[in-house]
């Protein structure tokens, strides 16, 4: 069966938001918005985002890292909002995996956000109902568009090029051979969910910088053979 998914590399993801505001773009004026912003700049932002990108520093300083950590629904192969869903408005497509809501059905009990162990579930304020990402159900099978464009608008946007579309399922995929040659995992695999969504782990590169590269060749401070010497106050004496 296909199960259409996103593989996220961490080690390429810059934090540039740009999946965040593509897919805001899109949705807001495609079949599942308008996604309300009542307050998006103020001290307490509401809004409704099928994708946000959150950034956290790990390590002790002075051996400290940032990593930006994308997340949106992982269109689970067994997912809890599902089977929770009092009116069936949360489903899971056999076509393709993909996990929606039926806007017409969904009377906004919210069961299916307590059941998302990933808080990936969004209450839109204005139209009482539940959102979620759609993969961009609507413009991957656009046969209007040219195939290189039948993708989720998050992954079109990307700069850095650290978000894969496709099938998981196909072991010859994008996707596939991306999560198989690089260790790519799902999020909190103990849930029992399945996601269909990947990451790839960030990677250590080993980069050795020589001595005659710490400072300019022109640098006045250069000292022969060795580090260059921290300035003192002489050397802003007018």
């Amino acid at each position: 069966m296909t199960q259409l998914a996103l593989v996220i590399d961490l080690n390429v993801c810059v934090g540039c938001h740009a999946c965040v505001t593509n897919c805001k773009q899109w949705n807001t004026s495609g079949s599942a918005g308008p996604l309300l912003d009542a307050n998006p700049y103020e001290a307490d932002p509401t809004g409704t985002f099928f994708n946000r990108v959150q950034t956290f520093e790990v390590g002790t300083y002075p051996n400290t890292q940032t990593v930006h950590f994308p997340k949106s629904c992982l269109h689970c192969e067994d997912p809890p909002c599902v089977p929770v869903c009092p009116t069936g408005a949360s489903y899971k497509r056999k076509e393709d995996g993909i996990v929606l809501v039926d806007y017409d059905k969904c009377i906004g009990c919210k069961y299916c956000a307590w059941a998302c162990p990933y808080g990936v579930r969004e209450f839109d304020e204005q139209r009482k109902v539940m959102t979620k990402c759609t993969l961009c159900v609507d413009r991957i099978y656009d046969e209007a568009l040219p195939e290189s464009e039948r993708k989720p608008a998050c992954v079109l946007a990307c700069p850095a090029g650290a978000r894969i579309f496709g099938d998981v399922h196909d072991p010859e995929s994008e996707a596939s051979v991306a999560i198989s040659d690089n260790g790519g995992y799902a999020l909190m695999p103990e849930c029992g969910t399945q996601p269909a969504n990947h990451y790839l782990p960030r990677r250590k590169t080993a980069l050795k910088i020589q001595n005659e590269q710490l400072y300019r060749s022109a640098n006045p401070l250069k000292v022969e053979g060795t580090a260059p010497l921290p300035p003192s106050s002489e050397d802003f004496a007018t």
